[in-house]
């Protein structure tokens, strides 16, 4: 039988409860982000408990197993000295003094936010709150999702009228809302992850307050922002960054090509300025889950203030046009040896969407898979560089 912490009243005695590792920390949502953050705190002597509707999941880790190729069995085994456990049953969320939410956020097909994973599970955690409860969602989504979608699903379907805190006002009928966005880097092993600074952006100032003693419990450095619209859209910028940049280098590279320039000696040389330039590399696309899916969540919210993000969607086109430059390149050297792209074998080298994800089994929409499926289409034998994605590239291939 569970035993229950008798739990928080005020801020105070949950920070305390925080601060001397008596609160009991749920995290929904066992993969790529939560896994890793669960044994953060884990290491820290904090008692964790993880939520998934997958039982394989589930029954992975209360074996002391891994599914995650970058995560030992003996990182879960010694979690669990520490007393954490997974489940599916979402009543046992009473139990805990926070509540932190890492589940995707895809698009439909229609290139539009899925919301349906954060939506889905704020529905199965409202009719379990109870007082005083610290609610943060660390899914990349557009900025107002907290605000907008969240928090009045947890305020309409608890049952015991609870209400976010907001304006400082705090009582025995209100729970604790906030926004921290997730910054995995799967494969990293040249930055820990206590090392990278924690963005948090609470419902109102107590929230932040909370979140920012949770989260620096485990990351040297906590940064508050004003709001959770603010975090989240500070997630989107730093993702949004990256893709902009990546499609600049991807479009000259395309004109320096033409031109008969080395691009990869240009950004060579240009690297070499010690202020004002950071290096990016062309590629054959956007590979993993953020860059190339966080974009299209500011365009698609952007529309709601009649505001059209050209500079972004522009970025979107280049990136996602790659993968046919890497076939037309192909078919133009197939040429010159006079031979046809129907019927002709190539060797895929290099299957992941970057050079660390071999570590973490990394697939998720990367463009190598996009040039496989022209390639196919044109009956064309594709070979991956791997045995190891053999299988996974034979089947999303197809």
């Amino acid at each position: 039988m569970t035993t229950l912490s008798a739990p928080a009243t005020t801020v105070s005695e949950l920070k305390t409860k925080i601060e001397t590792r008596q609160a009991r920390i749920a995290i929904i949502g066992m993969g790529y982000v939560g896994l890793p953050l669960a044994l953060l705190y884990s290491e820290q002597k904090f008692r964790v408990t993880g939520f998934d509707i997958d039982e394989r999941k589930v029954t992975t880790l209360n074996k002391g197993g891994s599914y995650i190729y970058r995560i030992e069995a003996e990182e879960i085994q010694a979690a669990q000295k520490f007393g954490f456990e997974a489940t599916s049953d979402y009543s046992r969320l009473r139990e805990m003094d926070a509540i932190i939410i890492c589940v995707p956020t895809p698009l439909n097909e229609y290139h539009e936010p899925d919301l349906s994973y954060i939506t889905s599970t704020t529905h199965s955690i409202a009719p379990h709150l109870r007082a005083n409860q610290l609610v943060v969602l660390e899914s990349t989504t557009y900025p107002g999702t907290t605000e907008e979608v969240m928090v009045p699903i947890l305020e309409k379907e608890n049952k015991a009228n609870l209400k976010a805190a907001r304006n400082g006002e705090t009582n025995n009928n209100t729970i604790f809302v906030a926004f921290s966005p997730e910054r995995e880097d799967p494969g990293n092993t040249s930055v820990a992850r206590r090392d990278i600074p924690k963005v948090i952006g609470g419902l109102d100032t107590q929230a932040s307050e909370v979140a920012a003693s949770l989260y620096g419990a485990i990351f040297n450095r906590t940064v508050p922002v004003s709001s959770p619209a603010a975090a989240e859209m500070t997630k989107l910028l730093e993702n949004i960054y990256r893709c902009v940049n990546i499609a600049l280098v991807n479009e000259l590279k395309l004109l320096s090509l033409r031109m008969g320039i080395n691009i990869w000696e240009v950004i060579e040389a240009a690297s070499t300025k010690p202020f004002g330039f950071h290096p990016f590399y062309p590629g054959p696309g956007l590979g993993g889950h953020c860059i190339p899916v966080d974009p299209f969540y500011l365009s698609w919210k952007a529309k709601e203030w009649d505001f059209r993000t050209r500079f972004i969607e522009l970025a979107g086109e280049i990136n996602v046009n790659m993968p046919y430059h890497v076939v037309d390149s192909v078919t133009a050297s197939l040429n010159k040896h006079k031979k046809s792209l129907n019927g002709s074998k190539s060797w895929y080298w290099g299957w992941l969407t970057r050079k660390t994800l071999m570590i973490c089994a990394n697939l998720r929409r990367s463009p190598s898979l996009s040039s496989c499926r022209m390639r196919v289409h044109w009956s064309a034998t594709t070979i991956p560089s791997s045995r190891l994605w053999a299988r996974a590239a034979s089947t999303i291939c197809r």
